[in-house]
């Protein structure tokens, strides 16, 4: 396969019981150009137990490099935000008619009522930052920009 669809997994917050869910695994399906460990992202924090694993080539060192720094944001805000972008992202999941499936493969499960935590919105957050600019989507009507 020339093109390798880029693969956004989205496992959204899962409980995660113990944290032996920290150890980094390398995707490889026999292809030479297979994602690397750079291209993984697990959110996880101490502040709960919840975790989301991004596999999205770049993201990582855009995250590092472009997106606004922590502190930035309140938790509330992102919270609020977070809600607004999970909720567009579920209704495109569901629609693949009407929007790329292979952007949006799977639902993310958020729960406006759970405490995840600074970092995992922080994270989610820019993801979904990340993904609007690199696919040129807009998944609300406020204007993805660092």
């Amino acid at each position: 396969m020339n093109k390798i669809i880029p693969i956004v997994l989205v496992l959204g917050l899962l409980i995660a019981s113990c944290k032996s869910y920290n150890t980094d695994q390398i995707i490889d399906h026999g292809e030479k150009n297979a994602l690397v460990e750079n291209d993984t992202v697990f959110i996880n924090s101490d502040e709960s137990d919840y975790e989301i694993i991004i596999i999205e080539p770049g993201f990582n060192q855009w995250l590092i490099g472009t997106a606004r720094p922590r502190g930035f944001y309140s938790q509330s805000w992102l919270e609020n935000r977070n809600a607004l972008l999970v909720q567009a992202w579920n209704i495109r999941n569901l629609q693949p008619q009407n929007y790329d499936p292979n952007l949006y493969l799977l639902p993310i499960d958020y729960d406006t009522r759970t405490d995840y935590g600074y970092e995992i919105n922080y994270k989610l957050y820019n993801y979904f930052i990340y993904f609007q600019l690199k696919y040129k989507q807009r998944l609300t009507s406020f204007v993805p920009r660092i």
